[in-house]
């Protein structure tokens, strides 16, 4: 149950349900202490292993689910794609001491709406629950910036795997400045026929079927906005 705020700071009593899937005693009891001081919120139980989540979690129909990734036999990852096989419209957070970028994307790939280091602040924690009841997908600080860098990283190996070459980069960036062909074939000092041939080229590589295509394919790739042509 989402909790239902009735200003920008009180939040009624109705009390979201949370279930812990954590297998270190000490560290289940000091989550669920934790989470039962917030007043939106009740941990109903807590899981010492993926198969007991996958088995008892279902019928207790909780809202949010804590999932630590180190779990005896079934990892956390597996356990986190069984349940939202099953509970698609559960939250599950992942809630690990682990920052691995290979770990983070597999949790995510699995189905987690969010993903948390143990040391963040009890404030912190419940804010992301809060944000993943609203839809939205928390992350700790840290764990943005590796997703963050990792999309990075994606975008210009796709972009380099585009392989324009050094030519038919220059060509484009006349055509982002509005230049028709003859134009561009006129600064360059190649022939009409000749640009031409490149920019199909162009267009081949970028996927696209047009000079409009092509332009915004290219602002886009450098992050750039109509009105910062090069």
């Amino acid at each position: 149950m989402k909790p239902r705020k009735t200003d920008a700071n009180v939040v009624s009593p109705a009390k979201a349900k949370i279930v812990l899937v954590e297998d270190q005693p000490d560290v289940s009891e000091n989550l669920s202490r934790l989470i039962n001081s917030f007043p939106d919120f009740t941990c109903l139980r807590t899981c010492i292993s993926g198969e007991e989540a996958v088995r008892e979690i279902p019928a207790l129909q909780p809202d949010v689910i804590l999932m630590d990734i180190f779990l005896p036999r079934m990892s956390g990852i597996e356990c986190t794609a069984r349940l939202k096989a099953i509970l698609p419209n559960t939250q599950i957070i992942i809630l690990t001491a682990m920052n691995d970028r290979e770990l983070i994307f597999l949790a995510l790939e699995a189905g987690a709406d969010g993903y948390l280091l143990k040391r963040t602040k009890p404030a912190d924690l419940r804010q992301a629950l809060i944000d993943a009841l609203e839809g939205g997908a928390p992350m700790t600080s840290q764990i943005a910036r590796r997703v963050i860098e990792t999309f990075r990283r994606k975008v210009k190996t796709q972009e380099q795997a585009v392989g324009l070459s050094a030519r038919e980069e220059e060509i484009l960036v006349l055509l982002t400045k509005g230049l028709s062909n003859k134009l561009i074939a006129d600064q360059i000092g190649l022939s009409y026929d000749t640009v031409s041939s490149h920019l199909k080229r162009v267009y081949q590589k970028l996927h696209v079927n047009s000079r409009t295509e092509a332009v915004l394919r290219y602002l886009a790739r450098d992050g750039k906005s109509l009105g910062e042509r090069p």
